[in-house]
């Protein structure tokens, strides 16, 4: 399986574990955009939008958004993406300069 494929499958199956409150997973295999949304009702209010939102592009994984709690570069790392494929563009450079 080349790394693309390999990371692919990691980033599905990372994102479904997310799965004890009402989340919509959505795969973009086409365009390798992977999003886990959340959509339902909370004490009265709605609740909707991203809590993930992965892009793949020239074989590097960026996270655009990352709402979980403890992050989900950990949870792609130890399912086996290298560190090093993964981007955080969510930060900015400036801040890590």
């Amino acid at each position: 399986m080349d790394n693309i494929a390999k990371y692919r499958t990691i980033i599905q199956n990372v994102i479904l574990k997310y799965g004890n409150i009402h989340l919509d997973p959505i795969f973009d295999e086409k365009n390798d955009r992977y999003v886990l949304m959340q959509t339902g009702w909370d004490r009265g209010h709605r609740i909707r939008g991203n809590l993930i939102y992965i892009i793949l592009h020239n074989g590097k994984v960026y996270i655009e958004y990352d709402g979980i709690e403890h992050g989900i570069t950990d949870d792609l790392v130890i399912a086996g993406i290298p560190e090093d494929q993964i981007i955080l563009s969510y930060i900015s450079e400036l801040k890590t300069a």
